[in-house]
């Protein structure tokens, strides 16, 4: 049985109307230190009784400290990741989003591994606006092909 998460992904257009992608990095020792293929949209994990749209909003208020916008959202699709987990995206455009600060929820890790100390780290610890360019180098690779949705879904990249 798959994992199965749930996730938004926002975009704008920017001054020069390049897209632009709300991405976030993921906390944690592992990832501390790494920036390119780091990053991930807001999402998490969900059981099969709950509503997938219901689930992303949760996931990324938990992760980002602050809701998504109130707007339509869209369904990307079903996406299968490397790990075989599957994420099911939504997007919508958020010209207006930019929250104060990122407060992530955490989770409890042994720290340093073997220690026998048990630490908690954010789940994320940095969100922000990306040109997609960019965003594509960030992401985890996997996450890619909801980019490819989210530009197919909304006509072309800027």
């Amino acid at each position: 049985m798959s994992i199965h998460s749930a996730g938004i992904i926002l975009y704008r257009r920017n001054s020069t109307e390049q897209l632009e992608l709300w991405i976030a990095h993921m906390g944690g020792p592992f990832w501390a230190r790494k920036d390119q293929h780091a990053w991930s949209i807001p999402k998490g994990e969900f059981s099969d009784d709950e509503d997938a749209l219901t689930a992303a909003r949760r996931e990324f208020t938990e992760e980002i400290g602050t809701p998504p916008p109130s707007t339509e959202y869209v369904l990307l699709g079903t996406f299968r990741q490397p790990s075989g987990k599957l994420i099911t995206a939504f997007t919508a455009e958020a010209n207006d989003f930019q929250p104060e600060e990122i407060v992530s929820n955490t989770f409890p890790m042994e720290w340093p591994k073997g220690s026998g100390a048990i630490k908690e780290f954010p789940e994320i610890d940095d969100a922000q606006w990306f040109e997609e360019s960019v965003a594509r180098t960030k992401l985890v690779k996997g996450q890619l092909p909801i980019v490819d949705a989210l530009v197919r879904h909304i006509g072309g990249a800027g």
